[in-house]
Parts: C-alpha cells; structure tokens; sequence
C-alpha cells in the first residue's frame, strides 16, 4: 500500500516461538484502525502525505471538529504520515495491521518513558568522583563544569542533571515478526520505546537490513 506509515499504541512485550523452535521477544502494538482525515499531494503542497485520525473521541474544540467535519468523525489521535502515491486514496478510507507484512522492516516513534530529575551518574552515565583521598560528597557528583575566569559560563549542551526521558526516541529497522489483521495487532522484534498503552507511530523505514 502507498501509505508508509500508521498511528499504533504499545500494549506490551510477549515471545513468539517461530518454526524452526526459536523463541524471539516481541512487542505486541495495536496498529489501527486509522481513518485517512486528510491528504497532501505535490501539486498544492509540494510533497505527498495522508493525516490520519485514531481513537475516537468525544470532544474536540472547534478548529479540529471543522476541520474533521468531511469526515463525520471526531478523533483523539491525528498524525501525518508520508505515502507513495495518493491517488487512490480518499478521505475516510480505513487502514489497519494489514497495511504491513512479515518479514519488513519498520521505524517506531514514541516518547521515551519519563525518569523525572537524575543525576549526571543516571542520565549520562559519569562514574563519579573517587572513593578516597578524604572526599566524602563526591562520589555522584558530576565534577567540573567550566572555569571560572575564562570563560565564566558555561556552555550550551554541557552534561548536566536534569529532566531525563520524556523525549521523542526513534527505533529504525527493526523486523515485524508476525500479522495479526483480525485484531488489527503487529508484533515487532525486540523492545520499543515507551510505556504500555502509549501512542506510538509506525512507518516504513528507508534503511537497509542486513
């Protein structure tokens, strides 16, 4: 299909023991079902693409109720995904899990699980300071961080503590293992970003496997 990519959220980890005996760790996602809500094509935007809608909703304010009024749904999710060729496609047309196969590969982006305020020792991985010569406060703490006279700051994107997780993270190229389209699930091997029953997005990648 033309559509590289779906709205999805993590249910959780699971195995899949596959033909040959092998067992692989798996994620199971619910991949669907996405209402196509809107679509861009080269001649008006320069670039082709489809919004979807996932989830329905209750309430939305104005703005998206009027801009979701062609397709007489309201949704809680709304994602633009890239898409080959649109023009098959129309506003209100459904695609799940199917949109998928075994065996292909897939970039998956999702909000990091949040950790809240960490330590340099937590978030970037310092060893802190030693465990003797008479130091007793020192063992988790992050050290120098600039000089004092020169230069007197200290300079943009040095390691500190602070807010760790909660950040847009990109897992690519990682395999869907198996298909289920009854129930709309995709199982991808390995872990994926954040935690049960979080959005996610799946698309397909333009890496290479091995």
């Amino acid at each position: 299909m033309s559509i590289n990519g779906i709205i999805a959220r993590k249910i959780g980890m699971t195995q899949i023991f596959l033909d040959d005996g092998k067992v692989v760790p798996v994620t199971a996602v619910k991949a669907g079902p996405c209402t196509v809500t809107f679509i861009r094509d080269d001649t008006r935007d320069g670039y082709t693409a489809v919004q979807l809608g996932f989830e329905d909703a209750k309430y939305v304010n104005k703005g998206i109720a009027g801009h979701l009024k062609p397709v007489s749904k309201l949704f809680r999710h709304l994602k633009e995904v890239p898409a080959n060729d649109v023009d098959e496609i129309e506003i209100g047309q459904e695609i799940g899990a199917e949109n998928f196969s075994v065996g292909e590969r897939v970039d998956v982006i999702g909000l990091s699980k949040g950790r809240g305020f960490a330590g340099t020792v937590k978030r970037h991985g310092f060893r802190g300071g030693p465990k003797t010569h008479g130091q007793s406060d020192r063992l988790r703490a992050p050290g120098s961080i600039g000089g004092g006279t020169f230069p007197g700051r200290i300079f943009k994107g040095t390691k500190m503590a602070g807010h760790m997780g909660n950040s847009r993270t990109t897992i690519r190229n990682v395999e869907i293992v198996e298909v289920d389209p009854e129930r709309n699930l995709l199982f991808v091997k390995g872990a994926i970003p954040g935690a049960s029953r979080s959005i996610i997005q799946v698309r397909r990648t333009n890496k290479k496997g091995k």
